[in-house]
């Protein structure tokens, strides 16, 4: 495949940011509904988050290496730019550190860049429903929203593990891509022109 200038095309590429949550062990879902779309992507994990993912399964079903701290000035970066971002499982810790423009890890580092650079972002939290009344949290997705974050309406906050079955990776993913194509596709189309 190749663009009008004859240069080859690249898919776009979307950073899955991974949190600390139970549900976290299912994010292969995501993978799946994002390849399906035609999405290359590499998975950046909070330090905590990378306790829940099969790190070798994710490099074999993504050709990158997970991330989750800074790489050395000399390091070569390892993934593409991204052409949007998904939040998925968010924790309360990141959402609100987030928010409040805390960068103390290479996840939240990148999302509060990506505001910067205008990177479209979608969150999908797993918060329970105890945290989810605090009022710092309802203060932060205000706040993200006003960013132009989407943070998906369709999730639920899980109270107990038995719940990630029911996590609407799927769902989410098609909502995102509804609500960022638009801007996506502009990115996308600036970088082949």
């Amino acid at each position: 495949m190749s663009d009008q200038s004859g240069r080859a095309a690249r898919k776009p590429f979307l950073y899955v940011v991974v949190c600390a949550a139970g549900v976290a062990r299912d994010v292969d879902r995501l993978f799946a509904a994002a390849q399906d779309a035609g999405w290359d992507m590499g998975v950046i994990a909070t330090p905590q988050g990378l306790g829940f993912l099969d790190t070798a399964a994710v490099e074999a079903r993504t050709g990158y290496p997970v991330r989750s701290a800074w790489r050395s000035p000399d390091d070569s970066r390892p993934l593409p730019d991204p052409d949007a971002i998904v939040v998925a499982p968010a924790t309360f810790n990141t959402v609100n550190k987030w928010a409040a423009g805390i960068a103390d890890t290479l996840a939240l580092g990148i999302l509060c860049e990506a505001y910067g650079l205008g990177v479209p972002t979608a969150v999908l939290p797993a918060v329970n429903s105890a945290l989810a009344a605090h009022p710092a949290y309802v203060e932060s997705l205000r706040k993200l929203r006003g960013m132009g974050v989407l943070v998906s309406s369709r999730t639920p906050h899980t109270t107990t593990s038995s719940h990630a079955a029911a996590f609407p990776w799927e769902e989410a993913w098609e909502e995102a891509m509804e609500v960022l194509a638009p801007e996506i596709s502009a990115r996308t189309s600036r970088r082949t022109a």
